[in-house]
């Protein structure tokens, strides 16, 4: 070795050294900027910062969960498994720190934090209340029939008392009144920034807002990149509930499944969901990541059948759907047993839902029903399918195409980008269509109330109506008898299993996954990672 290369190489090592004392006297900075910060990988990303805005995505949820507040939130509780979830029957604090429901019933009054802003640093006063709720139930849409499953339904009812108190007057007494303003759609605004770019033929600033967050939440958006990320930053003047530990929430959108697996296995992302149920049942039997599953409350995977239209008007048909529906196979090879099955059921025996319907593959039974309905030579259809769930979705479809063929069913699969697929819907059109519904208030009028109720519900995509159904559900919905309402309930489930609007098939778990040093995750009904809960080590 000549001595000039001797010189070069204790030139480099000293750099090489002091390069590495650099790094090692800032780890504990590295370590914190670490900690600080969630990275979520994640499908599809949102496709508008306004939830009530007409077309707004699943992830649209999340986002204004974690940006705005709402009066009153929800509880937590601990799983059997010791996941945490929250609870549906405990309602907790949020903008409001106290509210008052009159002695005859019908009112609430509500108590403003006097601290609480905006994240353009004006306070948060009952007139953004009124503006937000009078929104929510003009806006029309999904927000305004959201807004009356729970009996609110006009601006009048919403009174501002003075800066910092507020009264919702009840329209009659409604027991998910007061839990209804707890789910994600009556979010307040800061109505004053709004009203500046609202116009006459947008009285509620839907253009601006889709594009621009006017929150006080939690979070805040730092920057939001359609169809690549969205990064929210902690509100560090937040004073609705405990700081949250996480300071910077990047969520990306990866669309590969595959890669978002490979991101958090490496360590390179915190959290993911929306994986295929074979790559959770391989995640959960690896035990490299940590996985929770928790079946979602009120939902279900169902098979709805048009039944205002022929032929599926025809009630013997759709219980020969039931019949020939491939039900194990579907749960094994589509969902990996991610999910609790909803056949082979003894009849209604609770007031629970879901449950249970009494149907299993019997396809004799099947080809019986068919020759009573008329269809003893079969029949052309479709069943339609959401592009977007393609993972278990195809599989199930053509499981269930193949079962069908075989009573003389011969139904072409419809594949429907996920965009439309809700438009679609709302036609009402489908002969069949494979969708999944979940209900945020998990109680089972809701659901009936949203599916099978004769209201013209966006989401009764069966095009179901039977004014003995309606009367139960308003029955159920109202009275304060548990007799009457046990009685009720059982009553509608009776009838949903005879008349078969909708096939149901599981009730899904969802299931996300993160590293081990991340904790915190609790389930919400809105089924999107509430960030004020996470924490990393």
């Amino acid at each position: 070795m000549t001595r000039q290369s001797d010189q070069v190489n204790r030139r480099i090592f000293a750099q090489g050294a002091a390069a590495s004392a650099a790094i090692l006297a800032n780890a504990p900075a590295f370590a914190q900027a670490r900690g600080d910060t969630l990275l979520i990988v994640q499908e599809l990303g949102p496709n508008s910062l306004d939830m009530q805005g007409a077309g707004a995505n699943q992830t649209v949820n999340g986002l204004s969960w974690n940006c705005y507040d709402r009066l009153m939130s929800y509880g937590v509780k601990t799983l059997a498994d010791g996941s945490l979830s929250y609870d549906r029957g405990k309602l907790t604090p949020e903008l409001a720190e106290s509210w008052e429901v009159a002695a005859d019933g019908m009112s609430c009054v509500f108590k403003l934090r006097k601290d609480a802003t905006f994240h353009d640093g004006s306070p948060v006063t009952a007139k953004d209340v009124k503006w937000s709720f009078d929104r929510a139930v003009k806006i029309g849409g999904f927000p305004t029939f959201q807004m009356s499953a729970g009996s609110l339904e006009k601006p009048e009812q919403f009174v501002v008392v003075d800066d910092h108190t507020f009264r919702v007057d009840y329209l009659r007494r409604d027991k998910m009144l007061l839990f209804n303003l707890a789910v994600v759609v009556p979010f307040i605004i800061n109505s004053t920034l709004a009203k500046k770019n609202a116009t006459e033929a947008d009285p509620w600033a839907g253009a601006w807002l889709k594009l621009n967050e006017a929150g006080g939440g939690a979070y805040k958006i730092e920057t939001w990149n359609p169809g690549s990320e969205t990064v929210f930053t902690r509100f560090d003047a937040w004073k609705n509930g405990p700081l949250p530990k996480i300071r910077r929430v990047i969520a990306r959108d990866v669309p590969s499944a595959g890669t978002r697996r490979a991101m958090l296995e490496r360590g390179d992302a915190d959290f993911s969901t929306g994986l295929p149920p074979k790559d959770f049942d391989q995640l959960t039997k690896e035990g490299k990541v940590k996985v929770v599953a928790a079946p979602i409350p009120n939902c279900l995977w169902y098979v709805a059948l048009n039944t205002a239209k022929p032929p599926f008007n025809n009630v013997k048909l759709r219980q020969a759907v039931a019949w020939a529906t491939p039900y194990e196979a579907i749960q094994s090879n589509a969902f990996f047993n991610r999910a609790l099955p909803m056949h082979g059921g003894k009849g209604v025996d609770s007031a629970l839902w879901p449950q249970k319907f009494p149907y299993v593959t019997d396809l004799d039974k099947a080809k019986a029903l068919m020759a009573e309905a008329g269809f003893a030579n079969g029949l052309d259809t479709t069943i339609a399918l959401d592009v977007g769930t393609a993972t278990v979705g195809e599989p199930t479809a053509i499981l269930f195409q193949e079962s069908l063929a075989k009573i003389g069913i011969r139904a072409a699969i419809e594949k429907i980008p996920g965009a439309n697929w809700r438009t679609t819907l709302n036609k009402k059109e489908l002969p069949m269509a494979l969708n999944r519904f979940s209900g945020w208030l998990d109680y089972p009028e809701y659901y009936f109330f949203w599916n099978f109720h004769s209201n013209d519900s966006i989401f009764n995509i069966s095009a179901y109506k039977n004014p003995a159904m309606d009367a139960l559900i308003e029955t159920a919905r109202f009275t304060n008898d548990p007799a009457e309402y046990e009685k009720a309930v059982k009553g509608f489930i009776a009838i949903c299993m005879s008349d078969v609007p909708v096939v149901p098939l599981n009730q899904p778990f969802h299931d996300v996954a993160m590293p081990k040093n991340v904790s915190g995750y609790e389930f919400w009904f809105h089924r999107e990672p509430d960030y004020r809960q996470f924490s990393k080590a």
